[in-house]
């Protein structure tokens, strides 16, 4: 482990590249030097067999003359059917015969014969054949030394330095192609560097590849630009935050300035009920300001089945009676899994906006739909959906997401005096993602229609 964290890619690569080009180019040097003694070891044979042959003839003849061979460094037997040598070379002059090889009629044996008649140390291939002399079994030997396994000093250094060139010219190749591959790596570690809170405007460098690289360039910009908005957004909410807070904590503070300024015009009974108005709106904000730091943080609640109608009808009970009335078309059965904590407040939060802008009437649907094809993964047994729906003045198409951005309002009916902290129906769809669903605004004869999905259970 401290190895690999001592040496860097480049260098555990090309170490790699280059022991394995070692491992090839010795495998591929060692293979033509086989293959080529082989072939000169066939060939070998072949001469001697013919130089044997020629010979065999002659005996056959009864005419063999010396020199028996005609190159040099071969000897030659001949040998009678006693095992008597009748002729040689001069290099086995008095030898007796060179091996134990008896060629059974014309069939022409070969093998490997080390020392003996041979100097020690020495190794020779010997080929026998048999002639036919008089009726007897006579048998020519030919020999010469074997082919060392290398041929040839010339060959065998030939390709044991191509070997070694080869294996040197894979590994700079290598080392070449890592270090220009990473090259942009550097580049956009660099510019990684020098992206800071102040500058997250910043991109790193896209390198002219179509490869793995590029896509990685173009992942961590992407990561770039979402961190940006967020950095954004959170710079936005900070700032909405602390205009919504300082609105109630200024009207608090001039309301007792005003009483200090003049005591005999207030009473303790009037400033506190004037202070607890701004108190109550202070701790609402609060309130859904811990509360989405809750969702945020992924906070687990404890999740439970939960029967939509009953939910519905139950949570619209526990209110107090409001001034709209209530319209119900409830499927039994839509079961969804939850925490009914959060979506209690999911269905408040619906519910407290429908009638600051209902005319007359809420209405509360609730059923099961299959899911599509497209949302197969989202919803694999189907689609609970619960929908509240006020005849109010409506929402127009375009403002329909704006309406779900913390602190937003977008009339004088959504004012502060109005109740809410600008922070509800965010707080519903933080909810609703938080269960894997969806909270959004859809078209509507009259009024605004706000959809929740959640998966059916």
């Amino acid at each position: 482990m401290e190895t690999q964290r001592r040496w860097s890619i480049t260098t555990r690569i090309t170490l790699f590249a280059g022991v394995v080009a070692a491992l090839l180019s010795a495998l591929l040097a060692a293979t033509v030097l086989i293959a080529t003694h082989r072939f000169a070891m066939q060939n070998l044979i072949g001469e001697l067999a013919a130089a044997g042959g020629r010979v065999a003839h002659e005996v056959e003849q009864n005419e063999f003359a010396t020199p028996l061979v005609d190159r040099g460094g071969r000897d030659v037997q001949i040998v009678d059917a006693t095992r008597r040598v009748v002729a040689s070379t001069p290099a086995l002059r008095g030898k007796p015969a060179m091996a134990d090889l008896n060629p059974d009629g014309r069939k022409i044996l070969n093998g490997t014969v080390c020392g003996g008649v041979f100097p020690s140390g020495e190794c020779h291939t010997v080929v026998a054949q048999s002639a036919d002399r008089a009726g007897q079994d006579w048998v020519v030997y030919s020999s010469s030394p074997v082919v060392p396994p290398y041929v040839d000093p010339w060959l065998g250094g030939t390709v044991i330095g191509a070997a070694l060139l080869m294996a040197l010219a894979i590994t700079v190749i290598g080392h070449r192609i890592v270090t220009e591959s990473l090259r942009p790596v550097a580049a956009i570690r660099a510019e990684l560097d020098r992206i800071t809170e102040t500058r997250p405007d910043r991109r790193v460098p896209l390198p002219p590849s179509q490869d793995e690289i590029r896509d990685l360039a173009d992942s961590v910009n992407r990561t770039l630009g979402r961190l940006e908005t967020a950095m954004n957004q959170q710079r936005h909410f900070t700032s909405d935050a602390s205009h919504e807070l300082r609105t109630p904590i200024a009207a608090i503070r001039a309301e007792v300035e005003d009483a200090l300024q003049a005591p005999e015009e207030t009473s303790v009974p009037t400033l506190g009920a004037t202070i607890l108005s701004s108190l109550d709106r202070l701790e609402a904000i609060v309130g859904d300001l811990l509360t989405i730091a809750r969702l945020e943080a992924g906070t687990a609640g404890r999740h439970e089945s939960i029967d939509l109608a009953e939910f519905v009808t139950s949570e619209c009970e526990r209110r107090p009676k409001p001034d709209k009335r209530f319209e119900y078309s409830l499927e039994p059965g839509v079961v969804v899994t939850g925490d009914r904590f959060h979506l209690s407040r999911l269905l408040t939060n619906l519910i407290d906006n429908a009638e600051r802008h209902a005319a007359t009437t809420v209405a509360f649907h609730v059923r099961h739909e299959p899911s599509c094809k497209r949302d197969a993964q989202r919803y694999p047994h189907g689609v609970a959906m619960l929908e509240v729906i006020d005849n109010g003045p409506g929402i127009d198409p375009d403002k329909r997401e704006l309406v779900f951005q913390r602190f937003t309002r977008l009339d004088t009916a959504r004012d502060r005096d109005a109740g809410g902290t600008g922070l509800g129906l965010s707080i519903a769809r933080q909810i609703a993602e938080a269960h894997n669903g969806t909270l959004q605004i859809e078209d509507s004869p009259h009024g605004s229609r706000f959809v929740l999905r959640l998966p059916l259970d």
